[in-house]
């Protein structure tokens, strides 16, 4: 089972949690918030999360992307614990079981929703499998061309965020946008700090990441940019809805950003840069918590 474990990547599981548990929060603060809908939430969250992972293993390994270059862990098609043929049976089988998830929270979440209400959320969640399928995987994978960052702003800021709160509330609050922002721009944190770790073996390969586009120093000023900018978001989304100094709780997680950008500017080896991908998405979730706790007190 170990070369599965790892292929899942555990550790990343508390980034995809993260907007989940935002949107509940927020649901929560306005009185609606149903443990069924937040259950059936976090495990669609898993299964897509693990569904992207493995589509990630085995997209690297096929497409060649995957060298000795590679600082990072090693994977599991690639080192030759888990057949290709085998990984792609798992990822059919995850999307499926991703969509009976998905499919059953719509079920329970949209009681008395409108009907067409349903559709787009079944079309959004389609999307999402999609996405996380051909990230690496197929013939024009989008993340060797770098839009991985978009993508993940996207669904592990405004979709997961929003979507999940308006499971809770059927109601759309835009206003959300910020704090969902905030979210998503953290999860591309660490999504950049992946690249820029990487970003020799992604240049000898032909993977386009942001920071093989930009070049390292750039890379890191736009690492800066990724956490001034979420910080900035979710405190202006406060600053309006202020209801108390147990609202500024989520100022404790800054200190955790601003340690990651000043070890990413310093650091320069890629194995030294390892464990702050951990580090950024913990952050991230510790900054969900306290902003959770803060939005519901």
């Amino acid at each position: 089972m170990n070369p599965w474990i790892e292929a899942a990547r555990p550790r990343t599981l508390p980034l995809a949690l993260s907007c989940i548990l935002m949107g509940c929060f927020l649901a929560a603060s306005t009185g609606r918030f149903s443990w069924a809908v937040a259950g059936l939430s976090v495990l669609t969250t898993i299964l897509l999360q693990v569904l992207s992972n493995f589509a990630n293993d085995y997209g690297d390994a096929v497409n060649g992307k995957d060298t000795e270059l590679r600082e990072g862990p090693r994977r599991a098609v690639h080192s030759g614990h888990i057949q290709a043929s085998t990984m792609l049976k798992a990822i059919i089988v995850f999307s499926i079981l991703a969509l009976i998830s998905g499919i059953s929270l719509l079920i329970i979440a949209l009681k008395g929703a409108p009907a067409n209400v349903f559709w787009v959320f079944l079309g959004i969640g389609i999307a999402c499998i999609i996405a996380a399928i051909t990230y690496t995987a197929g013939k024009r994978p989008y993340g060797y061309v770098g839009l991985g960052d978009l993508s993940v702003l996207i669904f592990f800021g405004w979709v997961g965020v929003l979507g999940s709160s308006y499971l809770h509330t059927h109601v759309w609050d835009w206003g959300l946008l910020l704090p969902a922002s905030s979210c998503g721009l953290f999860a591309v944190g660490v999504l950049n700090i992946n690249n820029i770790r990487d970003i020799e073996s992604d240049k000898a390969t032909g993977k386009n990441s942001i920071p093989v586009r930009l070049g390292r120093e750039k890379a890191i000023a736009y690492h800066w940019t990724i956490l001034i900018i979420g910080m900035l978001c979710v405190s202006v989304y406060t600053a309006e809805h202020f209801s108390g100094y147990t609202s500024l709780i989520f100022l404790l997680s800054f200190p955790l950003f601003i340690k990651n950008g000043l070890a990413i500017s310093r650091l320069k080896k890629a194995s030294e840069l390892d464990p702050y991908l951990k580090q950024m998405a913990f952050s991230t979730l510790l900054f969900v918590i306290l902003f959770g706790i803060g939005v519901v007190l």
